[in-house]
């Protein structure tokens, strides 16, 4: 599994802080710490940055290309000016860097699929549409060949584009896990060599703190076997980087014969293995969500 690090994110404090007063000692420990960590890319997230996106971003790809010139980046932020500049300053690296991301909306696609195409970046291509989220894995498909078209019309092919059908959270939308599951299943057939990526920790976004590592990496784990390619995740969980390098295949294993209708009793297996048994099931909808139901 491809990892793009989520820390550099202006919701933390620190890091935020140094966006704001644009030190850059922070932002650069951060990117070799997430390189430490094994990060394949790391994501730049500036939030809507508003009044000084254009200027921030570039001086951002600046500090962190630096420290970490060999690791590609995402520029992530809803000021498409901000983007732009950034891409303006970006090093040429091993691989493509990445606009994270580009809505299926016509407003926004039609501005930003040529300027994509024009620095010969990748795209993660988001499946929020006109009406929002959609509500099932059809309406995704439907954004999906949509926006894909107008990314190759554009000059952007698909082995270029990221498509992400979006993560919501279990404990509030848990029929939608589901939905992107068998939505990711159908990316082959109608999106022919696309890659795929999601925001991983979405899935646990509201559940206490404790549930939220085995929830993340569950779900990676069952969106895996239906052809996730990459997820955007937390650097700091060790577990989860663990996972998705292949070092656990004892989780791995009990997690897709969960899926499969073939879980291990949970009275041969250690608490560990059977907290990942009970955590397919909740997701799948097989048993409801509460914040206790690991203890169940």
């Amino acid at each position: 599994m491809i990892l793009f690090g989520e820390s550099l994110n202006v919701i933390s404090k620190v890091i935020g802080r140094a966006y704001r007063e644009r030190d850059p000692k922070p932002i650069q420990a951060e990117a070799l710490e997430q390189k430490a960590k094994g990060m394949d890319y790391i994501d730049i997230n500036l939030g809507p940055a508003k009044k000084d996106g254009h200027e921030l971003m570039p001086w951002v790809c600046q500090v962190v290309q630096e420290v970490v010139p060999e690791i590609p980046l995402l520029l992530d932020t809803s000021n498409i000016a901000a983007i732009e500049e950034g891409l303006k300053v970006l090093k040429p690296c091993s691989k493509p860097h990445i606009v994270n991301s580009i809505m299926a909306r016509p407003e926004r696609y039609t501005v930003m699929l040529p300027m994509a195409a024009k620095y010969d970046a990748d795209i993660v291509a988001l499946m929020w549409g006109p009406d929002g989220l959609p509500r099932d894995e059809n309406e995704r498909a439907a954004l999906c060949v949509e926006l894909l078209f107008a990314a190759n019309e554009a000059g952007i092919p698909n082995e270029k584009i990221w498509v992400d059908g979006i993560v919501t959270p279990v404990n509030i939308q848990q029929i939608q896990a589901i939905s992107l599951m068998n939505f990711q299943a159908m990316i082959e057939d109608i999106a022919p060599g696309a890659k795929s990526t999601c925001g991983l920790s979405n899935i646990s976004n509201g559940p206490p703190v404790h549930l939220r590592p085995i929830l993340n990496t569950t779900y990676m784990v069952m969106l895996e076997r239906y052809g996730m390619k990459s997820v955007i995740s937390d650097p700091l969980d060790d577990g989860l980087t663990a996972v998705a390098k292949g070092k656990r295949p004892d989780i791995v294993d009990v997690i897709q014969k969960t899926m499969d209708g073939n879980a291990p009793d949970l009275g041969s297996i250690s608490k560990e293995l059977g907290d990942y048994v009970k955590t397919v099931k909740v997701i799948l909808g097989e048993t409801l969500f509460s914040d206790s139901y690991l203890d169940i």
